[in-house]
């Protein structure tokens, strides 16, 4: 009986120190936002971050394109991919985007 109440008692405190330090996730937290807007780019093998360059860029690139600015939520694969391949041949000092 006594071996059991002290594993009881044991498993209860790793438990509680456990969770003692341990803080919650908040939604606004600098990591969540970072990866919210991060897109992958197969054909390149890497990632972009979508900020007020990238959006810049984007609108860029539909004027350059003649056509009418789609949003990148609505806009397909084939859509998207056009767009890194794009963003790869124009980065932001081509562009003239400030780099901060």
């Amino acid at each position: 009986m006594k071996r059991i109440l002290t594993i009881l008692f044991l498993g209860v405190t790793f438990f509680w120190l456990n969770n003692l330090n341990a803080q919650p996730r908040r939604s606004d937290d600098r990591h969540d936002r970072r990866d919210e807007h991060r897109y992958y780019d197969e054909k390149h093998n890497d990632y972009h971050e979508w900020n007020d360059r990238e959006s810049r860029a984007y609108r860029m690139y539909w004027q350059q394109r003649h056509h009418n600015y789609m949003d990148w939520e609505r806009a397909n694969e084939r859509q998207r991919r056009d767009y890194w391949n794009w963003r790869h041949r124009h980065p932001d000092s081509v562009l003239r985007i400030d780099i901060r």
